[in-house]
């Protein structure tokens, strides 16, 4: 299994070699060169796999230059039932990622058992036990540098807290998370956790990142790495949790099923795609945004148009509120037969205009892909947070909320449809009281989250100013 650049300007490495880098050097995304193939008598050989072994199997796939017996040993130790068991009462841990079926054609995954009560938390906690275990391979150092919106960061900051050989860096937009999301991160004390908190948008604090990765120099003399969902690893761990769904919602090994995901980055809607193209069956894969829609319109239109942070709206699905979205360059680069040159040249007129235009041929292909969009506003996630209670007695954040209001909006009659959780209602309990009236309730040992002490550092949008933050704490 080869990786190569989305922008071709790098030599193809493997899976070890792309993890610790994140970007490439030539300001691409890394990504498989074929994606591998699932035959249906290998997904049905999957049936009845713990979600530990499954994940071995699936990740066994995208990362040949590993030994298997590593892999399981890596996803064994991650994926248990003590790590993912931070979800609502009642709920089966030991599936780690459980359905719970609203009816008979509608269900919500559960993704947000882990530490930091996010669907972040699956891929980053195994993320954490590859870069250690890579890291010390090779006596390496690395220093993570990630953005995030909300959640990556804390899912982030838990996975890689005290772990041998790694700093994280981690940018928030100032102002901009809940307070749960705030003291969830910030409140880390540990000795290799630094986070700073950008004047701007996450698009502010995700730019400015790209532009450190971009200084070949400074990346390379400081190590410097991300878990951003521009990291391989990251992605190929998310699609793991699509064969999962896929394998509980089904006893037929050719039915079709839908997905509704709620997409700020397009990473966790991008893993579906690629669920979708190494063999999955899926019928439909349907972007939820809320009024950061410039994803919507591309599904409308073929027309990716970027909005700067003024034009960035802060809602009450803050983890959703991006207006570039990173990994859509991934699924772009399939959109364009994986010609790098196609890719070099869409990006060079979004970063000249603001937006590019799909020619009728990519148009085309965009609209045989399976994908559809559909957009919420701040009214329709609380109604849809306050019927989902009334009608199931299910409590579902703002985020999941979009993600169900575009399921209801687009879903196929006689197609399961599956949307995939974001995070528990106890990260946004504003949100959850204006909707139901009453607060969410927190799991044990998140209490008194809100009042322990807090380590931040404020800067403006600046890349020197992070840089040399990074440069004096190394």
């Amino acid at each position: 299994m080869q990786y190569v650049s989305t922008r071709g300007g790098v030599p193809a490495a493997t899976y070890t070699e792309i993890i610790l880098q994140g970007l490439a050097k030539d300001g691409g995304l890394f990504v498989p060169a074929q994606y591998p193939v699932v035959t249906k008598e290998t997904l049905n050989s999957w049936r009845g796999l713990s979600y530990a072994q499954l994940a071995t199997a699936v990740t066994a796939l995208f990362a040949k230059d590993m030994n298997r017996s590593t892999i399981a040993h890596l996803c064994e130790s991650t994926y248990t039932k003590e790590t993912y068991c931070f979800g609502r009462a009642g709920t089966d841990f030991e599936k780690i990622t459980p359905l719970h079926w609203l009816n008979d054609e509608l269900a919500i995954l559960e993704l947000s058992n882990g530490p930091t009560l996010a669907f972040k938390d699956m891929a980053m906690q195994y993320l954490g036990a590859l870069f250690e275990y890579v890291l010390a391979k090779r006596q390496e150092n690395l220093n993570i540098l990630g953005a995030t919106s909300g959640d990556t960061g804390s899912a982030a900051e838990y996975a890689m807290k005290g772990r041998e050989g790694i700093r994280v860096f981690m940018l928030s937009p100032a102002g901009r998370m809940s307070a749960f999301q705030k003291a969830q991160m910030y409140s880390l004390l540990d000795d290799n956790i630094f986070n700073i908190a950008v004047k701007g948008s996450f698009d502010d604090a995700q730019d400015i990142v790209k532009a450190v990765s971009s200084d070949l120099a400074f990346k390379t003399g400081h190590h410097i790495g991300t878990v951003n969902s521009i990291n391989w690893a990251r992605i190929a761990a998310q699609v793991v949790y699509y064969f999962s769904a896929w394998l509980q919602a089904t006893e037929n090994d050719d039915e079709e099923i839908a997905f509704a995901v709620p997409s700020g980055n397009f990473g966790d809607v991008l893993a579906g795609w690629i669920a979708k193209q190494m063999g999955l069956p899926v019928k439909q894969l349907i972007v939820a945004t809320n009024e950061n829609d410039v994803l919507y319109e591309f599904f409308r239109t073929g027309r990716y148009k970027i909005r700067d942070s003024e034009h960035t709206y802060v809602t009450s699905s803050p983890s959703m509120d991006i207006s570039k979205a990173s990994n859509f360059e991934r699924y772009i680069y399939d959109i364009c037969l994986k010609n790098p040159e196609r890719v070099n040249e869409l990006w060079d007129q979004l970063k000249e205009k603001g937006e590019f235009l799909l020619d009728n041929e990519e148009w085309q292909r965009v609209k045989d892909s399976g994908f559809c969009a559909a957009r919420s506003t701040h009214e329709e996630r609380i109604e849809r947070i306050r019927k989902t209670w009334k009608e199931y007695q299910f409590l579902i954040d703002p985020h999941t909320a979009d993600g169900l209001n575009a399921a209801y909006k687009m879903k196929l009659d006689g197609v399961k449809t599956i949307c995939l959780e974001t995070a528990l209602p106890a990260k946004f309990g504003t949100t959850i009281m204006e909707a139901v009236g009453f607060e969410p309730p927190v799991p044990h040992g998140y209490e008194n989250l809100l009042q322990k002490p807090q380590k931040v550092v404020e800067m403006d949008v600046n890349v020197q100013e992070v840089k040399d933050f990074i440069n004096s704490h190394c």
